[in-house]
């Protein structure tokens, strides 16, 4: 555990806070800071489509998990397929293309990472194959479930293309690559990434986090890998002045069990954030759940009743893997005192109880005259 005070730069409590443990989807804190750090937080991703060879059209991920089908979108304001076809019939002329490719060379290496379980893309709908085109962050229907998963399409990038086909009155679906010269047909553009880091937060969304991952990894020019997005989280952590050695990274989710973060990093970090002197990644508060109100803490801080002094008053990130519970964020003590924390915690055969606490330690820190 680590716990600072972010106006005085000092360390309140610490236990075992420079050792790595397993943080769970506090590792999204991580892979927010870095990727507003490495793009900006107005940066956005385009999903583009160009001409072919014979007749063909090309549809260009661009690694934007949050593209919808149509109107009906998960992410409010999401790129949409239906409007980029819309965009590809005008530049025909009316003219159906023989065939839809679908390009998905911006990412290469495996799509799953070392840690991860064999049923958490299906059936528990956990995360998707990391692939750089997709649409509602790889599900089949256009919903997020608090809890439990939600189903994901075996193939986010073919789905995708055939979604798209159908809507120019294809047939053929195939993967391929865009030629270097190719004529662009249509493009659209996601929301800014401050506002995906949200959707990205609040919801805990994993393969959100693996697509964003990425983006930190090509910053840098280094392969669009779970290898290369990992070392370029840790170099660019490194980069802001935060041990970097202190995370031990094989996602940018937190879903591999192998992943090890120090609490100190994750304080350090949020203190970092707090304090303006690097304005791009103040976004990750935003994206934060607060207590008793919203996203994964929405229904925590509830129990033992002293608990609930936190709600509406501590933001934080959770973190849930079987016998691993964590949780990293904000608060303001009652002397207004704006602390930041981290708890690492393991070992507990009940997930209700080690939640509640956990709770425990942010709801009496707001009433500590610090």
């Amino acid at each position: 555990m680590s716990v600072i005070d972010v106006a005085a730069g000092k360390v309140l409590y610490e236990r075992g806070a420079d050792v790595p443990a397993t943080p769970a989807s506090t590792t999204k804190l991580l892979t927010a800071a870095t990727v507003l750090a490495a793009r900006g937080p107005a940066y956005r991703l385009t999903t583009r489509v160009v001409a072919g060879s014979a007749g063909e059209v090309v549809l260009v991920g661009g690694g934007d998990p949050t593209l919808s089908v149509n109107a009906k979108a998960l992410f409010p304001g999401a790129a949409r397929l239906d409007q980029l076809a819309a965009q590809v019939k005008t530049a025909l002329g009316g003219v159906a293309p023989s065939k839809v490719l679908v390009d998905t060379s911006l990412f290469s290496g495996p799509e799953t990472a070392d840690g991860w379980a064999s049923d958490d893309i299906a059936p528990l709908g956990q995360v998707a194959r990391i692939q750089p085109l997709m649409t509602n962050a790889g599900r089949v229907k256009p919903v997020h479930n608090e809890h439990g998963g939600d189903p994901r399409y075996s193939d986010p990038a073919l789905a995708t293309g055939k979604a798209f086909a159908k809507m120019l009155g294809v047939a053929a679906v195939a993967r391929g690559q865009a030629p270097v010269d190719g004529k662009e047909l249509g493009a659209v553009q996601s929301p800014a990434l401050v506002q995906i880091t949200d959707w990205m937060l609040t919801q805990s969304d994993n393969t959100i986090a693996d697509v964003l991952a990425r983006q930190v990894a090509i910053a840098a020019g280094k392969p669009a890998t779970f290898d290369g997005a990992t070392d370029a989280i840790i170099a660019k952590l490194r980069e802001m002045g935060l041990p970097g050695d202190e995370a031990d990274l094989y996602d940018g989710s937190g879903l591999s069990r192998h992943n090890g973060i120090s609490p100190a990093l994750l304080t350090q970090l949020l203190a970092l954030a707090a304090s303006g002197q690097q304005p791009a990644i103040t976004g990750i508060f935003g994206g934060l759940p607060v207590a008793g109100w919203s996203g994964t803490l929405e229904e925590r801080f509830a129990t033992p009743t002293p608990n609930q002094i936190a709600r509406g008053v501590v933001r934080a990130k959770t973190g849930t893997l079987s016998g691993v519970n964590t949780m990293a964020g904000q608060l303001v003590t009652k002397d207004g005192r704006l602390l930041v924390f981290a708890i690492m915690a393991s070992g507990s055969a009940s997930a209700y109880t080690a939640k509640a606490a956990l709770d425990r330690v942010p709801a009496r820190l707001v009433l500590c005259g610090c």
